[in-house]
C-alpha cells in the first residue's frame, strides 16, 4: 500500500492521493463522493474548495473520518511506535476555517493522532446573541491573548475578561464561548485544545457549522 506524501498537503493532494491509490478513475471518484468531475478536478488542482457541510458529506460518502482530509493519508497502515517527532506550525501551511465572526488557523496539521490541537483564532463576534450557542467539546483547552481583548462567556461562571497577555484554562465540555470585549473591533487569540479523544480534531470541526474550509496553500496571514 502507497503513501501520499506531500510538502504541502493541500486538499487537492489528499484526494489525488486517495484516488490514485484506490485506482480510480475522476469519473469513479465523482460516482462515490457525489461531487461533479469538473468540481472534483478544480478541487484536485487546488482552484476550488469545499465548505465545511460538503467535506463531511464526502467523508461519509468515501467512509473516510474528518481528520483524515487534514492530514498524511496513512490510513489502513500498522500505527507504528512514536518515538520522537515534530512539527513546524506555519500559517501558509494552515488549514482555515472562515466564518461570519471568525477566522479559524489549524496548525500542525500533518502529525496524526495528536492529543493536542493547536488553532490561531481572529475573534470578532461581539455579543453572545452573535456567538450563537455556548459550544461543547470533549477535553481541556487553553486560550492566549495576542492581540487585542476578550470576554469568556462560560456555563458555570460570569464572564471574563482578558487583555493582552492574559489566558484562561478550561474544561472544554463545559459550554464556552469567546466575543471581543467592548471596543475592540477584533482579537487574535492561540488556542490548544487537548483530548485522549483521537476525534479531536473532527470534533472540533463540527463546531464551525457552514464555515468555508480554505485548501493549507491558500491560508495566508492577514
Amino acid at each position: 500500500m502507497s503513501r501520499l506524501k506531500s510538502a504541502n498537503p493541500t486538499l487537492g493532494a489528499l484526494l489525488r492521493g486517495l484516488r490514485s491509490r484506490e485506482g480510480w478513475t475522476l469519473k469513479e471518484m465523482s460516482a462515490k463522493s457525489g461531487i461533479p468531475v469538473s468540481t472534483l478536478s478544480k478541487i484536485e488542482h487546488d482552484r476550488l474548495t469545499l465548505t465545511y457541510d460538503k467535506l463531511l458529506s464526502l467523508s461519509q460518502r468515501l467512509g473516510l473520518r474528518m481528520s483524515e482530509l487534514f492530514a498524511e493519508s496513512d490510513d489502513m497502515i500498522e500505527p507504528q511506535p512514536v518515538t520522537a517527532r515534530r512539527s513546524i506550525g506555519r500559517l501558509d501551511r494552515a488549514v482555515r476555517v472562515e466564518t461570519a465572526n471568525y477566522d479559524y488557523f489549524y496548525l500542525c496539521t500533518e502529525l496524526r493522532r495528536k492529543r493536542m490541537i493547536p488553532v490561531l483564532t481572529r475573534i470578532r463576534a461581539k455579543s453572545v446573541e452573535e456567538f450563537g450557542e455556548l459550544v461543547h467539546h470533549p477535553g481541556e483547552e487553553y486560550i492566549y491573548v495576542i492581540e487585542g481583548s476578550i470576554e469568556i462567556h462560560t456555563e458555570f461562571y460570569d464572564p471574563v475578561l482578558l487583555k493582552q497577555g492574559e489566558s484562561i484554562y478550561i474544561d472544554s465540555n463545559m459550554g464556552h464561548a469567546y466575543i471581543t470585549a467592548e471596543g475592540c473591533e477584533e482579537a487574535l487569540v492561540l488556542g490548544v485544545c487537548s483530548s485522549a479523544d483521537e476525534s479531536l480534531m473532527e470534533s472540533l470541526m463540527t463546531l464551525h457549522g457552514d464555515g468555508e474550509v480554505t485548501s493549507i496553500k491558500q491560508a495566508k496571514a492577514r
